[in-house]
């Protein structure tokens, strides 16, 4: 499935065959091409993630205080989580927050999306908190994904806000499946400068 967002971002969702069963891989592009990939599992945990342009990579790290649960998610309208990655150019960062359903059903480009709540702060090595977000997102409860919406991400050098919700829906056979091409937004202002490195390495649960 390929979706085209409302800031100038291209996402490609994918499986691969030699996967465990109940993973997802996405690759997002922007006007200057890949600006991530990443994985997820059944119930949307962070497994991997790469920011190729940051040279960072991290990965789920082991026994999470609270894993994250997308089943809980749909199954009671809230999903608490408390879990940690681990990556060999920062270290261990700790993520604290929850997700939860509005009882908001939109349909977008012809899919079915049902809207969420969230909030998550980054906690870095040494206990030093590194940013929190807060806002709105989507989730494709079939497909087992979530999908940005509008957020608000604080740091030590400022706030941003975002508006990344999906726009257009492609799938194979389709104009614009698997396009490396963002359309929307594209001639926006960005005003993320002052907090652009929380934005970057906030990606969204995939």
């Amino acid at each position: 499935m390929t979706v085209q967002a409302s800031s100038c971002t291209v996402s490609h969702h994918f499986t691969c065959e030699a996967d465990p069963e109940g993973w997802r891989r996405r690759v997002d592009l922007d006007l200057d091409g890949v600006s991530y990939f990443g994985a997820i599992d059944r119930e949307a945990q962070w497994v991997e993630s790469v920011y190729p342009r940051a040279d960072r990579a991290e990965r789920l790290g082991p026994d999470p205080a609270d894993p994250a649960s997308f089943t809980e998610l749909v199954e009671t309208g809230a999903d608490s989580f408390d879990f940690a990655t681990l990556s060999e150019q920062v270290g261990r960062t700790r993520y604290v927050g929850f997700d939860s359903l509005t009882g908001e059903t939109v349909t977008i480009d012809g899919v079915e999306l049902e809207r969420t709540e969230y909030e998550v702060r980054a906690i870095g090595p040494d206990g030093e908190p590194l940013w929190r977000s807060a806002g709105s997102e989507f989730i494709d409860r079939d497909r087992r994904i979530f999908l940005s919406g509008t957020s608000e991400v604080t740091n030590a050098e400022g706030s941003f806000t975002s508006d990344d919700s999906p726009v257009e829906f492609m799938f194979p056979g389709e104009t614009g499946f698997l396009s490396p091409n963002p359309k929307h937004g594209c001639g926006a202002t960005m005003s993320s400068a002052p907090a652009s490195t929380a934005k970057e390495f906030f990606h969204d649960h995939l």
